[in-house]
């Protein structure tokens, strides 16, 4: 789709090799971002808070993947300190979708979890056995998201729930995704919010051992380089560098690429991609499998050209269209890239100029042995808990999807322990497709002039603002503390 640019791309990275690199690229810009620090991670003081007897049990059964789930748990969290209740070890729903039977301890350290929220919540593994056998959907005390508005507010929770909870000692949330809003909150809530997703979550040691692989493979180093280590691998990653290190003269520096161009997405958009005929029968004969809600709705609107879909925003950045962001922004042939996500669509014909620009691109299939991997296949949480821990580690995080939950748990979690100096880089779909309707014409330099405007502007550290997710966006009182 972008022939010219790509080629303007690789003269100019062919001739970027002789120069020194730009050291900014690497660097958070603003000072504000090193201006706040974590403290979230202290007792929550609240009137609503833990008391000696508990209004009872709620059992949540949490939906979605990995990072669904996550926002899931912190939610009930919340939750049972708002209902002064005692909170099950929430469960996972297997989904036809995900696949994956595991379960809160095959991911996240149980007992630290429960010994972190210790002095703000009852936290039980199971019910107890007199709860254990009562049909919960039976006698009217399994509530669904059908049930509850979506972001509900917690006098939601206290006017709907709190009398069932009083009068059966249980209920049980089934699905539970995004169901508690992030305002208006009281202030020890969102804490407890932020304490339990950047300190009571921790991947199990078996993800944690594999995840250090990882990055030290991609580092080619084998100590820590920050906090987000420490919080991320615990103790299976060095504090100081050996001598071996100090030979090699440091780290290897590297970029996390969280590049959402799946086929469910790409299909989904109903965009237009390039593939001509071919790709469109293709598209349309899995949108018709998988979205029939989909096909049923778009027969009763106005069909959408893609070019006004592509202006407009609505459209994934394609594996080119990332690459030339790169490249305008001034990032080396050579650069070190890990690739996170699923199965990108088209394969490896669709990753060709991507590779051609950036040949060094990883992936955890490529940094680890099949005897390393064996373990966490057919469990695509676990798989994407890996993923978590290279982009949350990366030098640079860059995503191409604002909406997708890894990015937003990532780089929240960056901002949240990464010292003021975890920069992400966030494109601007609508402004980027502004930028490459111009590909005919536009001249290089004009390119990476726009481009880096447009994700220096995007890399402006910004408090939350009112009703933004905490765990995106935790620079706020709730979450950090200024430092000056």
């Amino acid at each position: 789709m972008y022939d010219r640019l790509v080629h303007l791309a690789s003269v100019s990275l062919a001739k970027l090799e002789f120069k020194p690199e730009k050291s900014s690229l690497w660097k958070e810009p603003y000072l504000q971002a090193s201006g706040w620090v974590p403290c979230a991670d202290g007792s929550v003081v609240s009137d609503l808070g833990k008391f000696d007897k508990t209004n009872g049990y709620i059992v949540v059964s949490a939906n979605g993947g990995l990072n669904q789930q996550r926002v899931a748990i912190c939610n009930a969290v919340a939750l049972a300190s708002l209902l002064n209740a005692t909170l099950v070890i929430p469960r996972f729903l297997y989904s036809n979708v995900w696949k994956d039977p595991s379960q809160f301890g095959d991911i996240y350290q149980e007992d630290y979890f429960m010994n972190t929220l210790q002095d703000d919540v009852h936290i039980v593994k199971e019910l107890p056995s007199f709860l254990k056998s009562v049909d919960l959907e039976a006698i009217g005390i399994q509530i669904t998201d059908a049930d509850i508005a979506k972001e509900a507010k917690p006098t939601d929770y206290i006017r709907t729930v709190l009398p069932l909870l009083s009068q059966n000692g249980v209920v049980h949330f089934l699905g539970f995704g995004n169901r508690l809003g992030f305002d208006p909150i009281p202030f020890n809530l969102q804490k407890l919010r932020c304490k339990c997703n950047f300190h009571a979550l921790k991947f199990t040691h078996k993800i944690q051992q594999v995840g250090s692989l990882l990055v030290k493979r991609i580092r080619k180093y084998e100590a820590a380089k920050s906090m987000l280590d420490k919080h991320l691998l615990g103790n299976f990653i060095d504090y100081v560098a050996s001598k071996e290190d100090k030979v090699v003269g440091g780290p290897v520096k590297y970029l996390a690429l969280h590049l959402r161009f799946e086929v469910d997405m790409v299909a989904y958009s109903l965009c237009d991609f390039g593939g001509g005929e071919d790709e469109k029968k293709e598209l349309q004969a899995y949108r018709e499998i998988h979205f029939p809600l989909l096909i049923e709705r778009l027969k009763k609107s106005r069909t959408i050209p893609s070019t006004e879909l592509r202006m407009s925003g609505r459209c994934p950045l394609t594996p080119e269209e990332a690459a030339l962001v790169l490249a305008g922004l001034g990032f080396k042939h050579r650069t070190y890239i890990y690739l996170a996500g699923s199965h990108i669509y088209g394969g490896n014909s669709r990753m060709r100029t991507f590779t051609n620009l950036y040949p060094n691109l990883v992936t955890k299939e490529t940094l680890l042995t099949p005897s390393e991997l064996a373990p966490f296949q057919n469990f695509s949480s676990q798989l994407a808990a890996l993923d978590f821990i290279a982009c949350a580690s990366a030098d640079v995080f860059a995503m191409t999807d604002s909406g997708s939950q890894l990015s937003s748990l990532v780089s929240g979690f960056r901002t949240y322990h990464g010292g003021g100096n975890a920069p992400t880089l966030r494109p601007n779909k609508k402004r980027l497709a502004a930028i490459l309707s111009e590909n005919k014409t536009i001249g290089w330099k004009t390119f990476g002039d726009r481009v880096s405007k447009m994700i220096e502007e995007g890399l402006r550290s910004r408090t939350r603002g009112f009703g933004r997710s905490i765990y995106r966006h935790p620079m706020c009182p709730e979450c950090m503390c200024k430092s000056h």
